[in-house]
C-alpha cells in the first residue's frame, strides 16, 4: 500500500493527478539538461545530497530532458555550460516545464526526486557547481 501524501504538503503547483505545464519563473526556474549529461547530474546531486536533491522532473520521451525546479528568479544569476538551459521568466520569452502529480499515471513525466518540506527547492549553488564538474 502505498502512504497518502497530506495535501498541506504538496506545493500548490503539483497537480493532484495526471500532468501539467506551469510558467517558470512563477513558481519556481528550471534547468533542463537533457540526456546523458541531465542523468549525470541528477545521479550526482542525487549522491551529495544523500537522496533529498529537492525536485527533478524526467521526461521518458524525445530528449529525455531532466528538470531541476530552483526557487524563483534564480537560474538566470548563473552562467550554465552548454548542455544546461536555465527557464525563467523574462521580458522575452516565456517558459513552461510539465509537472507530474506525485501519484498516478504521470507518463511521460515523472519524478527523478520529488519536492519535499524541507528541500522544497532544489540548491542554485550546488546544482551550478555539479552541472560544471559533469560538463568537463
Amino acid at each position: 500500500m502505498n502512504p497518502r501524501i497530506s495535501l498541506d504538503r504538496v506545493p500548490p503547483w503539483v497537480p493532484a493527478s495526471g500532468h501539467a505545464l506551469r510558467h517558470a519563473g512563477v513558481h519556481f526556474d528550471a534547468v533542463r539538461i537533457g540526456g546523458l549529461l541531465g542523468e549525470e547530474v541528477a545521479y550526482r546531486l542525487m549522491e551529495f545530497t544523500d537522496f533529498r536533491a529537492g525536485p527533478i522532473v524526467r521526461e521518458a520521451t524525445g530528449e529525455r530532458n531532466l528538470y531541476f525546479l530552483l526557487p524563483p528568479r534564480t537560474a538566470a544569476a548563473y552562467a550554465w555550460p552548454a548542455g544546461a538551459r536555465a527557464l525563467s521568466r523574462d521580458g522575452r520569452s516565456s517558459a513552461f516545464v510539465g509537472i507530474p502529480a506525485l501519484d498516478g499515471l504521470t507518463w511521460p513525466l515523472d519524478w527523478r526526486s520529488r519536492p519535499t518540506e524541507e528541500v522544497p527547492f532544489v540548491e542554485p549553488d550546488l546544482l551550478h557547481e555539479m552541472v560544471v564538474r559533469a560538463a568537463r
